[in-house]
């Protein structure tokens, strides 16, 4: 199934501003994020602990709607589906 990355920010000069990701079916959001550190380790020096837990800063959205990922990691993700990753944003 087909997966929409889009990365914003910091998060974008590691990842690039889109990307489409093939995943089995019935891939959790947790397996998209460990794939993409596997991958990249920029993503993962970035995104996750030492511990390998998501950094509690990071930001998800999945089809535009904010998401807690510290709690919803194991959310099923669908064809088509849009994930947005946001590092944190400071105004000024």
């Amino acid at each position: 199934m087909l997966v929409k990355v889009r990365a914003f920010a910091s998060i974008r000069e590691i990842l690039g501003r889109e990307l489409e990701l093939d995943l089995r079916a019935g891939s959790t959001l947790e397996e998209l994020l460990e794939g993409l550190a596997s991958t990249n380790r920029r993503f993962k020096e970035a995104a996750f602990e030492e511990s390998g837990q998501l950094r509690d800063w990071v930001q998800i959205m999945i089809n535009r709607k904010m998401i807690d990922p510290l709690q919803a990691l194991e959310a099923e993700l669908h064809e088509g589906d849009e994930i947005a990753i946001f590092p944190p944003v400071a105004g000024g």
